[in-house]
């Protein structure tokens, strides 16, 4: 759950089984705008990860994800220990169409070695860690 002390957020790489495609969201704010990156946020006072992960699922991109498998991917936290962010893997059926709200104005879905580019820093550092990319190729490899 998020503190006072330290400032906590997360997000999630959807990735569809069938087509074998990623879910990447261009980024439309003041940090970061014009990079790719993932559904996510702030995690709120008295919330677990995976509930703040929900919520930012339904505001950012219009709708909910039920039935999904979630997996743990990564969890950094920064040199001073005063953030910490979560990054999921959740795996779905098929594609959608999100409804994309203002946070964000264009979508991709792509193979992971097609990623746009320029990727949002949290995001390339998650790719470049071997123990995220394992996972990653796991899960691909259960289908």
């Amino acid at each position: 759950m998020a503190t006072n002390s330290i400032k906590a957020s997360c997000g999630a790489l959807i990735y569809c089984s069938r087509t074998q495609r990623y879910l990447f969201l261009l980024r439309n704010g003041k940090r970061y705008p014009n990079t790719w990156g993932l559904v996510g946020g702030k995690i709120e006072e008295g919330e677990t990860e995976l509930e703040a992960l929900h919520r930012e699922i339904r505001e950012e991109m219009g709708g909910e994800i039920k039935g999904a498998k979630v997996i743990p991917i990564e969890q950094y936290t920064s040199a001073k220990n005063t953030f910490v962010y979560h990054t999921f893997l959740i795996k779905v059926e098929e594609e959608f169409v999100p409804e994309l709200n203002n946070e964000h104005k264009g979508y991709c879905w792509v193979k992971l070695d097609d990623h746009p580019k320029p990727l949002h820093p949290g995001v390339w550092r998650t790719f470049k860690l071997k123990s995220s990319r394992d996972k990653i190729t796991a899960l691909e490899q259960q289908n």
